[in-house]
């Protein structure tokens, strides 16, 4: 199950699933930490009426969730025809405060006035056992507290006549095997109790009279915050405020940010002019005020794996701000290069991904392989984040900035990879590939490479600086580019790559088909799309990674088992993988040939938008995280991409 809406402010960061729930929420980092119990639970919504109770996630309720083409600022539609009632629920996180806030209109699809009973149940997992939170009733202010430490997430509402929830309970949840206190609330009525600790949860009532065909609001929030006293000082304000002003000052705040692109996005039509709109708050809203940006705040994969995608991989993040960059926002450009470059190794590189605090993310890369002791690195990483930042000079003629972190990143990162050569091939040494399988020299990782240093080269002319270091990281682009033929193979394709033997001195070639090295040396290495090896090149992707399941698209690999469930595929179709495609096809003036592929994203997007990684290959059932942030960023740079090349033909024919 993905998060079909995600929130944010850059310090909060709620996740709604398809069920229109909260299932994460993040605080104080933007992926860290998650104050859930994510992998088993959502903060349930129930309804009594009639001496009848449903959850809204029971199987039995049309639900529709969405957010708003310009806003995060959420959609959802809940309809019981067994109940005969509507929920249509309004939630955003505040843009000054970090506060989850929620309205609930409440309609009663009857012709006679009903008792209607609105149950909001909260399951917080603060402690990392789960077991040493509090949760209690606070009668001064009429608020329920969840706590531990420093961490206080205050939960309270109001009626739209100003009047709090009715009753509330707290329990044990998950815990010497009791289920949650939230079942107390199926026969309408809430025992009042006031204190638990351990795994802890709550719900909180609230008693609507509703006239036939009617409806009543109900506003509902969840503040975090370090101290009990600062909760409560928002509180106090949230019971004081108007929900419409609160809703459109933090809409105002994301059509203010979105203002700079419009310029750029004057003539789409609609579909695409609102996905692109969406992608791009979708990325914002996975990023942290204080530089990380998350790879997909979606934790539901930890129910399968031992980990999930809530960290700051420098190489999505690269990716995460081109288009942003592109369409002249660069604020968390610059955020970003500032946690690279604090979070860089001494020796001048990047690791392969980190916590949104700045600490070492997890790893599965090892510091031996074989015999000998390596960096647990994907060079990538660095040299595309090298790349960023001649693009971000490119679009936004900022020579401060950069400037500013030349000498603390640009230079050390650039003399890094110019010396992490084999001198055997003069390419650059193994490291861990992007797709994080395999220890090897590959093509993408080297057209990378030459990228990222020509960046650092032409950087260092504009400033006129380190020019000594800018001739030798120039001549290490040249080697490589004569000695790129080491990685095609003779059947006509770019190999995945290959490992030096140091004790021979020979190359153990791995020849698997990877989409990575036909884009590597289209985007990154740019050679010609005339050169003979990238028209053979493409020609093998189109045989065998194109359209090889019965959804289509574009796969990884050949032997991509990732998440592979039917065997009889070669690999589940990506977002990535076919808008890459995509993008070089519109470079080859197959424009048409691009747009399709663009369609085939655009059908497989939720119906909020939300992209996920990879699908099924026979259902095209959303499989990995949603959203994945970096299928958003190739979503927008492709149509970005076409939108340039149909106003260059457009241009052509009218002369």
């Amino acid at each position: 199950m993905g998060r079909p809406v995600v929130l944010s402010n850059g310090q909060l960061f709620v996740g709604l699933d398809e069920s229109g729930l909260v299932h994460d929420f993040y605080y104080p980092y933007v992926g860290l930490d998650n104050l859930t119990n994510a992998r088993s639970s959502q903060h349930l919504i129930g309804v009594w009426v009639d001496g009848a109770f449903r959850w809204t996630n029971d199987g039995t309720w049309e639900v529709s969730v969405n957010f708003l083409p310009d806003a995060l600022v959420s959609n959802i539609h809940l309809y019981s025809a067994e109940l005969a009632v509507t929920l249509h629920c309004t939630d955003f996180v505040d843009v000054e405060r970090n506060v989850l806030i929620r309205r609930v209109n409440v309609s009663n699809d009857t012709d006679h006035e009903r008792d209607i009973r609105l149950f909001m149940h909260q399951v917080f997992q603060i402690s990392r056992a789960g077991r040493a939170d509090t949760a209690m009733y606070v009668p001064e202010d009429h608020y329920i507290l969840d706590y531990k430490g420093r961490c206080c997430l205050l939960v309270a509402g109001k009626l739209a006549s100003g009047e709090g929830f009715d009753q509330f309970a707290v329990g044990s949840y998950g815990i010497e095997g009791k289920t949650g206190t939230f079942t107390d609330a199926e026969d309408g009525e809430l025992s009042g109790n006031a204190v638990e600790h351990g795994g802890v949860d709550s719900v909180i009532r609230f008693r609507l009279r509703v006239a036939a065909h009617s409806s009543y609001d109900v506003d509902y929030w969840v503040v975090a915050a370090d101290s009990q006293s600062d909760a409560q000082r928002v509180h106090k304000m949230l019971l004081d405020s108007a929900f419409e002003d609160l809703l459109e000052r933090t809409a105002a705040h994301w059509k203010s940010w979105l203002e700079p692109t419009q310029v750029h996005l004057e003539g789409y039509a609609s579909e695409n002019r609102d996905m692109v709109q969406k992608s791009l708050l979708i990325i914002k809203a996975h990023c942290d005020a204080r530089g990380s940006i998350l790879a997909s705040g979606d934790s539901s994969i930890f129910n399968y794996g031992r980990d999930y995608y809530c960290y700051c991989w420098p190489r999505d993040s690269a990716y995460a701000i081109w288009p942003l960059m592109r369409l002249s926002l660069f604020d968390e450009a610059r955020r970003f290069f500032d946690f690279a470059r604090d979070t860089m190794h001494p020796d001048g590189y990047l690791m392969h991904k980190y916590q949104p605090d700045r600490a070492i993310g997890s790893t599965w890369h090892p510091l031996l392989h074989g015999r000998s002791q390596e960096l647990a690195i994907q060079e990538d990483e660095t040299a595309t984040v090298l790349f960023m930042l001649g693009e971000y000079y490119r679009l936004s003629g900022d020579r401060t900035y950069i400037e500013n972190v030349f000498d603390s990143f640009i230079a050390p990162c650039a003399n890094f990879m110019s010396d992490f050569i084999d001198e055997t091939t003069s390419l650059p040494h193994a490291s861990y590939d992007l797709w994080e399988e395999k220890f090897l020299t590959s093509t993408y990782t080297v057209c990378t490479v030459i990228a990222g240093l020509e960046a650092a080269a032409e950087l260092a002319g504009v400033l006129e600086r380190a020019q000594a270091e800018a001739i030798h990281w120039q001549q290490t682009v040249e080697k490589m580019r004569n000695n790129l033929e080491a990685l095609f193979h003779p059947s006509g394709y770019f190999r995945k790559g290959f490992l030096l033997d140091p004790e021979k001195k020979s190359l153990q070639y791995d020849d698997v088909l990877d989409i990575s090295s036909l884009y590597g040396p289209f985007m990154f290495a740019k050679l010609s799309l005339d050169d003979p090896r990238m028209s053979s090149m493409l020609k093998a992707v189109e045989q065998h990674l194109l359209n090889t399941s019965p959804i289509g698209g574009a796969i990884r690999d050949e032997h991509d088992g990732y998440f592979l469930t039917k065997q009889q595929y070669k690999g589940n179709p990506w977002i990535v993988c076919s808008l890459w495609l995509a993008q070089y096809y519109n470079s080859a003036d197959r424009v048409d040939d691009a747009r399709k592929l663009v369609d085939w994203a655009l059908q497989r997007a939720l119906p909020s938008g939300a992209l996920s990684e990879q699908f099924d290959p026979e259902s095209g059932f959303a499989i990995s995280v949603t959203p994945l942030v970096w299928s958003h960023a190739e979503f927008i740079n492709t149509v970005l991409d076409i939108s340039a090349k149909q106003t260059a033909i457009d241009q052509k024919s009218d002369r």
